[in-house]
């Protein structure tokens, strides 16, 4: 007795879990079921069958489960030729965006390598213009050593030359006391 009440109360868990998740759309051979469930139904409920009433029933319902039959073939030829279409359309929208991918990156591959020889051009002009900055540099240092060595230079010429014309008016005075001296002894 125990084990029935856990057969149904385990039967009763799993039809509520089942109820309670979200119903699914049936698949192709569930829907023949319930057609062939529901045909008998439809041909059991006759409450007093008789011989010939039973056959054409039967034929009846033989008839209508061949036409359903057929339906369903056609319908899952339908799906899978609609399946079949969708991945060729699928395969297509794929290549044709690898297609674009590719080309997209053939531009950027192009772009970079353009930019990459941009800035090496940069590179080497800038090491050119540093390289030229600094010879620059070193001959405005020679000039402006060789301007300081003219100046200085300069400089001692004018010591001199200033000693020399001191020298030059001593002489004038000299000379010129020299002479007054001269002509009064020459009077």
């Amino acid at each position: 007795m125990s084990s029935l009440y856990t057969r149904s109360k385990e039967f009763t868990r799993n039809r509520k879990s089942q109820s309670d998740s979200p119903p699914a759309s049936p698949s192709p051979t569930a829907k023949t079921l319930r057609h062939e469930r529901l045909s008998r139904l439809e041909s059991g409920g006759s409450s007093n069958p008789t011989a010939s009433d039973s056959y054409g029933d039967r034929a009846s319902a033989r008839a209508r489960r061949e036409a359903r039959e057929a339906r369903l073939a056609t319908l899952t030829s339908r799906v899978e030729e609609d399946s079949n279409r969708d991945y060729k359309k699928l395969y297509e929208g794929a290549l044709t965006e690898n297609q674009k991918l590719k080309t997209k990156l053939q531009e950027a591959q192009l772009e970079l390598a353009d930019v990459k020889s941009k800035l090496e051009k940069m590179a080497q002009q800038k090491q050119e213009k540093t390289s030229d900055r600094s010879s620059m540099l070193e001959m405005e240092k020679r000039e402006r050593r060789a301007l300081e060595r003219k100046m200085s230079e300069m400089e001692e010429e004018m010591k001199v030359l200033t000693e020399l014309k001191s020298d030059n008016q001593r002489l004038k005075d000299e000379n010129g006391a020299l002479i007054r001296v001269i002509s009064k002894l020459s009077k």
